[in-house]
This record gives C-alpha cells, structure tokens and sequence, in this order.
C-alpha cells in the first residue's frame, strides 16, 4: 500500500500540472509523411517555382521564419512572422487568427495566398502528374495513377503530424527525468505566480485560445492578421491564437508582426502590455532561462 502510494503522488502532481509534456510518439502513416516531406520542400507547389513550405518554416530555426514576415513569389511580402510548424498538430485552430481548422485547410492556404505561392491546384495536378518521381511516390501512398490535390494536402498535412519536438528539458522536469537549475526553477514559478500561466498552458504551451495583445497596456504597432480580419467583430481587434512557447528560444523574430527581435524584449513586452507591469531584471532572467527550457528534440523524420 506504501509503495502504491509514492507511486501514485507523481501522477497526481502531474495530473494538475498545468503543463503536459509532448507524447513522445503519435500515430501516423510513416510512407505518407515522407511524401509530404518531399513536398514540403519542393518549390514546384509555388508558381514561379522558388517557394516551397520550407522556405518560411526553417527547420534549423524552430521551425519558424527568421525574417519578421515571409517573402513569396515575386519577392511579395506577407503580412505576418510565419509561426512554427514544429507541433502545430496540437494547435486548436491554424494561423494567428485561427482561419484554418486544421492542418490540411493550413496547408491549402500559402498555396493558393497571391503573397506566398500563387498556385492553382489544376497546376499543381498538371505539374506533379508531369513528374515521374511524384507518380511513383503517389501510386505507393494512394494507390493510384492519377494524382488529385486533395492528396498533396493530405501528405503534407501528415508531414506536420510528425513535425513534434518531444524530450525537451522541461518534458524530462515534468516526468521526473530531469532537474532544472535553481534559477529555471524560480523562472517557472514566477511564470505561473505573475499570471502567464493562464494563456500558456497545455501540451503546445499555447496554441489553445485566442488572446489580445495589449489586454492591460494597449500595444503600439498596427493589427496586422487579427481575428477582426475573419470575424469583423470589434472585439476581435488585435486578437490572435496564442502561440506556442515550445522552442520559442529558437524562433526569433518574436509577435504576430515580428517586431521583437530577442526574447529578452519579448518576455519584456508582453508583461508590460498583457500584465501591466515591468519585471526586474532578475524576473526577467530567471523567465527567460526557464523558456530555454522548452526547446524540445529535433522530430526524427527530418533524419530521413
């Protein structure tokens, strides 16, 4: 019975534990994903064939965009910072304002967007049933001859199931594996304490509401890709999903503008304008080494 008991106290601390660490596996088509992954970074989805998916979500930046907003087709400039693609799958809904229920409807956007890819899917059908590589690939995943759009989405939206970036320092804290510093350990508390907490929670760390920026202090820049653009509800001014902290030490820039440029200046600016006050510089450190501890392990289909 004592030992049930010690067993059982870690599993009661985790069950409410405000945030859950990432399964280490999920389920997916394995053959798929390795089609979407070919897709992912083929430029032939794009009109001028210079653009791929991975050239806004940068694998060896988080999965992010380093530049404030993305660049397509003919050098247009988009209106936001491309958020990761690492753990979207655990996202509520897709873009900073939600507009796309899941993965297959995020991925349909950049393609057809006049900003990003500018294509048409009766090109893209025309282009990759061109392509005897693609029909090769295609016929083992769908087992046909005929490739049809709807399965670039499908295989690119199984690509993003994959993309998860589980073990990180903070997983291994939560599941008993790992100790974090004195000094992380204080930058968790007081992220729970000073209230962060209450948007950045869960599995993704966010990723499940919408949230305003400027809650408490209005934010000073334009609202650029809010929920007001889907909704045109006055509420929605300046709302936006809340976006993951996993790896957020790797995705700079920073805001659904990319305005912020470190994450010292973020942790900065979003106390100020969401909690309405300034950290001490102790605070702030202590935060942003326990944000460090959220970078999780590269997913290993991008190994193959």
């Amino acid at each position: 019975m004592k030992k049930l008991f010690f067993f059982l106290i870690p599993v009661i601390l985790l069950a409410f534990e405000p945030i859950k660490p990432i399964p280490e596996h999920i389920p997916y088509n394995k053959q798929k994903a390795l089609l979407g992954k070919y897709l992912f970074f083929d430029p032939i989805l794009s009109k001028d064939k210079t653009i791929s998916c991975a050239s806004c979500h940068d694998f060896n930046h988080g999965g992010a965009d380093p530049r404030p907003v993305s660049i397509g087709v003919g050098g247009a400039k988009g209106k936001v910072n491309a958020p990761t693609v690492y753990n979207a799958y655990f996202n509520f809904r897709q873009f900073w304002n939600g507009r796309a229920k899941d993965l297959k409807d995020q991925a349909n956007g950049p393609v057809h967007a006049p900003n990003e890819m500018a294509m048409d899917e009766k090109i893209i059908e025309k282009r990759l049933n061109a392509n005897p590589l693609y029909k090769k690939l295609f016929k083992q995943v769908y087992h046909t001859d005929h490739i049809k759009y709807w399965m670039v989405l499908d295989a690119i939206a199984e690509i993003e199931k994959a993309l998860i970036t589980p073990n990180s320092k903070f997983d291994l804290y939560l599941k008993g594996k790992a100790k974090l510093t004195p000094l992380e350990k204080k930058g968790y508390i007081l992220f729970k304490q000073l209230g962060c907490i209450t948007c950045r929670n869960g599995i993704n760390i966010g990723g499940n509401s919408y949230q305003k920026i400027g809650a408490v202090k209005p934010y000073d820049k334009p609202a650029v890709g809010d929920r007001y653009e889907i909704t045109k509800r006055a509420f929605d001014r300046y709302r936006y999903k809340v976006p993951t902290l996993r790896n957020i030490a790797l995705t700079a820039p920073y805001f659904h503008d990319g305005s912020v440029k470190t994450l010292d200046e973020a942790v900065e600016k979003m106390a100020y304008h969401n909690l309405g006050f300034q950290l001490t510089s102790e605070e702030k450190r202590a935060i942003v080494a326990f944000l460090k501890t959220l970078t999780g392990k590269k997913p290993k289909i991008l190994e193959q």
